[in-house]
């Protein structure tokens, strides 16, 4: 059996997206205080970019992993305002492990 890419295998994931209420904010502004903004790079799903100057979050393609939640220097100061799993029948759903 052929390997396959982590990109290959999470095109397979199935996504609700909850768009009334997204399971992870950042806090306006806290992330600029940050130089080495590991979100950006630990990211599986890639959520985070940079523009501007600024990190943005886009929780749609979110695999709920946590680890944003725990590589975040600035997790303590508030730069995730808000990291919990969706609400129930929300979120990803995985079908090839």
């Amino acid at each position: 059996m052929e390997k396959q890419s982590a990109e290959t295998l999470l095109a397979f994931d199935k996504f609700n997206v909850d768009e009334e209420n997204a399971h992870i904010k950042l806090e306006d502004g806290n992330c600029a205080s940050c130089e080495a903004r590991p979100c950006l790079y630990v990211c599986p799903a890639k959520c985070y970019t940079l523009s501007d100057g600024d990190v943005h979050f886009d929780y749609v393609g979110c695999l709920e992993c946590g680890t944003c939640r725990i590589s975040c220097r600035q997790l303590g100061a508030g730069a995730v305002a808000k990291w919990e799993y969706p609400r129930s029948t929300f979120g990803v759903t995985y079908r090839k492990g």
